[in-house]
C-alpha cells in the first residue's frame, strides 16, 4: 500500500497527529452512511492553537494556509481514528473559515491550505467542492477553521 494515504503524507514530511479534543459539546467526526463529516477543526498541534488574530492584521495570508494545512491534518486523524484513511473513497466537500481583517479577501487562497493537502493525498478522489468564507471570529480566536466531508468504502 505505498500510494496509500499514509505514505503520502509520509512523502510530504507529514503524519498524522493525535485526534484533536473537542473544545465544546460535540465529537470531532461522526459517520452516516458512506460519509464522514467531520467537525470543524482548528490549527491545534501538541494541545496549543500554532495562532490566534485576524488574517489580514497580524496573521499573513501565507501564514493562514500553513494553518488551514494543519487543520486539514488533524481533519484527516479525525477521519483515520474513525474509520481509516484507507476507506476513503472522495473527498466531497471542505469548509473552510478564515477569520479576516475589514478588507480581506484573500479567503480562497489561504483554504487552499487545506484543498491542496487533500488533492496531494487523494488525488483525483481529493478534489471537492468547497467554500471558502470570511467570519469575525473563530473559536479561541483562531485564524482559520476547516470542515470536511468524505465518503468512505
Amino acid at each position: 500500500m505505498s500510494n496509500g494515504p499514509h505514505a503520502k503524507l509520509a512523502e510530504l514530511g507529514l503524519e498524522l497527529p493525535d485526534v484533536v479534543p473537542p473544545v465544546a459539546s460535540y465529537v470531532p467526526a461522526v459517520q452516516s452512511g458512506q460519509h464522514v463529516y467531520v467537525s470543524g477543526q482548528l490549527p491545534i498541534a501538541e494541545g496549543k492553537l500554532l495562532a490566534t488574530g485576524k488574517v489580514g492584521a497580524g496573521i499573513s495570508a501565507d501564514q493562514a494556509k500553513d494553518l488551514a494545512q494543519r487543520c486539514a491534518l488533524n481533519a484527516l486523524a479525525a477521519v483515520d481514528s474513525l474509520v481509516g484513511l484507507e476507506t476513503v473513497v472522495k473527498v466531497v466537500k471542505v469548509t473552510g473559515f478564515v477569520a479576516s481583517a475589514p478588507g480581506f479577501t484573500g479567503q480562497p487562497a489561504v483554504v487552499n491550505g487545506a484543498s491542496d493537502l487533500f488533492g496531494t493525498v487523494f488525488g483525483e478522489a481529493g478534489r471537492h467542492a468547497r467554500s471558502a468564507v470570511g467570519v469575525a471570529e473563530l473559536p479561541l480566536d483562531a485564524p482559520v477553521e476547516i470542515e470536511l466531508i468524505v465518503e468512505v468504502a
